[in-house]
């Protein structure tokens, strides 16, 4: 299972590749499945760039998205798009679109309640676990553990040289993390060094403008389908090298 992650927080100001509006989301969607991505992950935008977790951004992403692929989609709910636990929790409640998954950041303030609401509404949860906060330690003893979809072990470290290792910490403070399935990721230059990693490990993991703009060999990636190609043949490589 290799997620696409389109554009993440990123802005305009990170260039043209990191698609924006429905319409370009939904391209580069159609693209990154076309070059083996399974599921879509992203941020729906209001005009102005920023994330946003309103019924009148998100219905028309989910609907471009929907007419161009055929594969699970799933959203933010970062408390950078709603910083208020109620009013984040209202504007899920107002969605009169659903995506197939949300992703809610486990050390947020109110995470556990929006994921009580999602998983009411019938969409399923990304447990996002970050490395570098306590959301290991709050998702181990959360009652919601064994109802999520999976769990995003987010390796939150930049540095190639450290990332692993700090992977590596994440996994063992998840422990048996209630028994879903894992996505292990990195972000930034560590995003390689991670992914491949998660392959020798055998998880899920995922790509995308989000994650990186790079390639392994420091060119700019000029697409998300480029980024996902690049990443099942890494992913390949280290599979067989394990």
């Amino acid at each position: 299972m290799v997620q696409a992650c389109l554009n993440g927080s990123r802005t305009a100001e990170h260039g043209a590749a990191v698609p924006m509006s429905p319409g370009d989301l939904a391209r580069s969607a159609a693209d990154a499945v076309a070059a083996g991505a399974t599921e879509i992950h992203v941020h729906p935008k209001c005009p102005c760039g920023h994330d946003s977790l309103s019924p009148r951004v998100l219905t028309p992403v989910l609907e471009a998205l929907r007419a161009e692929v055929a594969v699970p989609i799933g959203v933010t709910t970062g408390a950078w798009a709603e910083p208020d636990p109620a009013a984040r929790l209202a504007r899920v409640r107002s969605w009169t679109l659903l995506p197939d998954v949300a992703s809610v950041n486990w050390h947020e303030p109110g995470a556990e309640d929006l994921a009580a609401v999602l998983l009411e509404r019938g969409v399923a949860v990304e447990a996002g676990i970050w490395s570098g906060t306590d959301g290991a330690a709050r998702f181990t003893g959360s009652p919601l553990g064994p109802r999520v979809l999976r769990v995003l072990a987010e390796v939150t470290d930049p540095d190639p040289a450290t990332a692993e290792t700090s992977a590596h910490a994440l996994l063992a403070a998840l422990g048996g993390a209630h028994g879903r399935p894992l996505l292990l990721h990195g972000e930034e230059t560590g995003t390689w060094p991670v992914l491949r990693l998660a392959a020798r490990l055998g998880l899920a993991t995922r790509i995308g403008l989000e994650d990186t703009l790079l390639l392994p060999d420091g060119a700019r990636a000029l697409s998300n389908a480029r980024l996902v190609t690049e990443a099942l043949r890494q992913y390949g490589s280290a599979r067989r090298s394990s």
